[in-house]
């Protein structure tokens, strides 16, 4: 099947990466057809193939395994962070106006790149601290992730207010005094 629907199946594939037709174009002439198409009947059968290639190399290669947990790790710090910081109706963005979606993701997104950017000038002093040589073998360093946030307090102090003092800075170790 998949070799008789070859020529169909590049002319697609070519069409949708070279933008002249979208996916969706292509998807509502599959679903046209009373039978099933062609072309997608070879697709499905492609993608059945990769994915039995893929689960047999997930199986045989524990290096693969761990680069994907490792990745897997990382995306779902991420999303506990912005859950962390979006606290409030249980991090959903409640709007349905695209201006005030596109604020509180652009706001969640500044307020990651800031705690990143703090805690990694916080490990970089404790790093640095006293000159001392630290030594990180790979298990420290696949644990050291400048996105976390258990030292901070998401919540309003009893006035019901953030203190914010612009005229103070974080004692961190970095620029003037």
């Amino acid at each position: 099947m998949i070799e008789n629907q070859y020529d169909q199946m590049i002319r697609y594939a070519t069409a949708i990466r070279l933008g002249t037709a979208d996916t969706e174009t292509i998807l509502r002439r599959f679903a046209r057809a009373n039978r099933q198409h062609p072309a997608y009947a070879a697709l499905h059968e492609l993608g059945k193939a990769k994915r039995t290639i893929f689960l047999t190399e997930y199986l045989t290669s524990p290096e693969l395994r761990r680069e994907i947990h490792e990745g897997l790790n990382v995306v779902e710090n991420w999303n506990s962070a912005n859950g962390f910081i979006r606290y409030g109706n249980h991090g959903d963005i409640t709007s349905n106006r695209r201006d005030d979606q596109e604020l509180a993701a652009l706001c969640l997104h500044l307020l990651q790149a800031t705690l990143v950017y703090i805690n990694t000038l916080m490990i970089q002093e404790i790093l640095d601290e006293q000159g001392e040589i630290i030594r990180l073998d790979d298990i420290d360093r696949r644990a050291l992730t400048p996105l976390t946030y258990r030292h901070v307090n998401p919540y309003l102090d009893i006035t019901g207010r953030f203190n914010l003092d612009m005229t103070t800075r974080l004692d961190i170790g970095v620029g003037p005094p």
